[in-house]
């Protein structure tokens, strides 16, 4: 004798509070009030006589019978929406929606997507530019660049192929330079006022000025003064102005690096243990728009000179500090 099946709705509210554990996203994606999907996720579990979720304070947890029934109900609702898309496929697979963070997008990613579009004109760009990791089963994004820590575990349901290794160095406009002279070594940036990039200084072992300073072996100097900025493009453009030495990241900084309007003073290059990736659903992954975009982006990324670039005043090559560079304290 088979189980009933499920009311449809309850079983669309108990996936997609599962998929964001949490009521109130999944209520706002579902257009319903976190009131009502509550009422059909208890509904549901009165049904099937188990507990699906357990309730905490300000979180909600799957049990070990939500945890059984969730992966056949996200494929399933996945294979819906899959098959509902198909329906005006021909016209959808001209558009591809590219999410990417607001200092790559804006530094990097946006000054050469001419040239994709050039290459792919059957293909409509449409560029979605946040700090937030896209859902691509919600957000309606095709292929994502995602800043990654190293080593960080994928979603089978995704592909993701590493681009680059993400590090940081100092940057400076060379008005800066001409006004205060070229700095000898790591201590006379101290000397300059400081631009502080907060976009991912939250994230533990994350680089900042504090750590690059210790690392070039000047432990007490003080890092709290100067201007801080919450996205990398802003940080850069007061860098261009001359407003400060920048711990900059790689690839937003590469074209005000290659052009001029940044110079390296200092080559201590520290890395962040983060690695830019593009990534996309493995479902979706052959799609010819989302491969021609996989594609062109690995190979804009592997055309970056970076001993070009990074020339710095002084001789010599980008220092990457190993674990066992000695360190010591400011004397002067």
């Amino acid at each position: 004798m088979h189980t009933p099946m499920p009311p449809l709705n309850a079983l669309r509210a108990f996936e997609a509070a599962a998929r964001h554990l949490s009521l109130t996203r999944a209520a706002a994606e579902l257009h319903v009030t976190a009131g009502a999907l509550s009422h059909q996720i208890r509904g549901l579990e009165e049904l099937l006589g188990v507990k699906l979720f357990e309730r905490r304070v300000r979180a909600i947890a799957l049990t070990a019978a939500g945890k059984l029934l969730y992966p056949g109900l996200q494929t399933g609702f996945a294979r819906i929406r899959e098959a509902v898309e198909g329906l005006d496929r021909s016209g959808r697979e001209r558009v591809l929606v590219i999410s990417a963070p607001p200092g790559f997008t804006a530094k990097w990613l946006v000054p050469r997507l001419y040239r994709f579009t050039s290459a792919n004109p059957e293909i409509d760009v449409r560029s979605s530019s946040s700090t937030a990791y896209a859902d691509f089963t919600t957000d309606g994004v095709d292929v994502a660049v995602r800043n990654l820590p190293l080593g960080a575990k994928i979603d089978p349901a995704l592909v993701a192929e590493k681009l680059i290794d993400l590090s940081v160095v100092p940057v400076c406009s060379p008005r800066l330079i001409a006004a205060h002279g070229a700095p000898d070594g790591p201590a006379a940036l101290s000397r300059l006022p400081l631009i502080h990039d907060d976009t991912l200084t939250h994230l533990p072992d994350y680089p900042t000025w504090a750590k690059w300073f210790a690392v070039a072996g000047f432990a007490d100097i003080d890092v709290s003064r100067g201007l801080h900025f919450n996205t990398t493009d802003h940080a850069l453009d007061a860098a261009v102005e001359g407003a400060g030495v920048l711990l900059a990241h790689d690839l937003p900084s590469y074209d005000d690096l290659r052009t001029g309007r940044l110079v390296v003073p200092v080559r201590l290059a520290l890395s962040t243990g983060r690695v830019y990736h593009v990534v996309c659903l493995r479902s979706r992954s052959e799609r010819p728009h989302v491969q021609a975009f996989r594609t062109w982006v690995k190979q804009e990324i592997a055309a970056v000179n970076w001993t070009a670039v990074r020339q710095a005043p002084a001789a010599g090559p980008v220092t990457r500090p190993s674990a066992t560079r000695s360190r010591g304290k400011r004397t002067a």
